[in-house]
C-alpha cells in the first residue's frame, strides 16, 4: 500500500484550476475531524485539495498501532511521489500548492526546497519549534524556499506564539504570516473571544484561497 493508494479528493473534477495536497500532522490521520473540516471548507473556496497518509499513519491504519512519525527522507519522499501523481493527472495550467497540518505543513516547506515543482505552501499551524524549546527553531530552510509560503497560526500555539515570533517574519522574504487571534494549535479559541474552532478553521480556508489567488 501506498500514499497514492490512501489518497483522499474532495472534488478533483476534470479540470481544476488550483489544487492543494493537503498533508496530517504527527499524531492524527488524514480523516480526522480538523483535516476533514479544513478540506471542506477549502473546498468552499475553490480549491480542489487532495489528502493523504504518510507510511507510518498508513501502518497504523492497519494495525491500529501508533507509531512515530516516520524520519524526514522518508516522508518526503511520500510526499513527492503523492505531487507527480496529481501532476500527471491534471492539465498542465493547473496550479499545485502543497501544505498541511503541523508537522504536514513543515514537511511541505521542506519539500518546496529542493523537490517537485509546486506553486506555493500552505503551513496550518507550523511547528516554530517544540513547545518550550526556543533553541530549536524549525525555520533554518525558510530561506531557501522556491515558492511563496502561507503559515496560518494561532497566536496562543505553544509551537510558535505571537510573541515568540516578533521581528522573524520580515527576515523569511518569501513567507507571510497570518495569526489567528486566541486560536491554540488545532486552532481552538479561548472561551472569552466567542469564537470556535470551526470559525477560525474557516477564516484559515479564507486566507488560504485569497494566498493562492494572489
Amino acid at each position: 500500500m501506498n500514499a497514492v493508494d490512501l489518497m483522499t479528493t474532495e472534488s478533483y473534477g476534470s479540470n481544476p484550476e488550483l489544487v492543494l495536497i493537503l498533508a496530517h500532522g504527527a499524531g492524527a490521520p488524514a480523516d480526522s475531524g480538523f483535516m476533514v473540516e479544513l478540506a471542506q471548507a477549502l473546498e468552499e473556496h475553490g480549491i480542489s485539495v487532495v489528502r493523504f497518509e504518510f507510511p507510518y499513519m498508513q501502518k497504523r491504519r492497519i494495525d491500529g498501532r501508533k507509531r512515530p512519525p516516520d524520519r524526514q527522507p522518508k516522508l518526503l519522499e511520500c510526499f513527492a511521489e503523492v505531487v507527480h501523481q496529481v501532476r500527471r493527472e491534471v492539465p498542465e495550467h493547473t496550479r499545485v500548492l502543497v501544505g498541511g497540518k503541523s508537522m504536514g505543513g513543515r514537511m511541505a516547506s521542506v519539500l518546496a526546497t529542493d523537490g517537485p515543482d509546486v506553486d506555493g505552501v500552505v503551513a496550518f499551524g507550523y511547528p516554530f519549534h517544540p513547545p518550550g524549546r526556543l533553541d530549536k527553531w524549525r525555520t533554518g530552510h525558510f530561506q531557501a524556499l522556491k515558492c511563496p509560503m502561507l503559515i496560518v497560526q494561532g497566536s496562543r500555539d505553544p509551537f510558535g506564539k505571537a510573541g515568540e515570533l516578533e521581528g522573524l517574519p520580515e527576515t523569511w522574504p518569501t513567507v507571510r504570516l497570518y495569526w489567528l487571534e486566541g486560536g491554540n494549535h488545532d486552532f481552538q479559541p479561548l472561551a472569552r473571544l466567542q469564537s470556535s474552532q470551526s470559525a477560525l478553521i474557516a477564516e484559515a480556508a479564507r486566507q488560504a484561497a485569497r494566498f493562492a489567488g494572489a
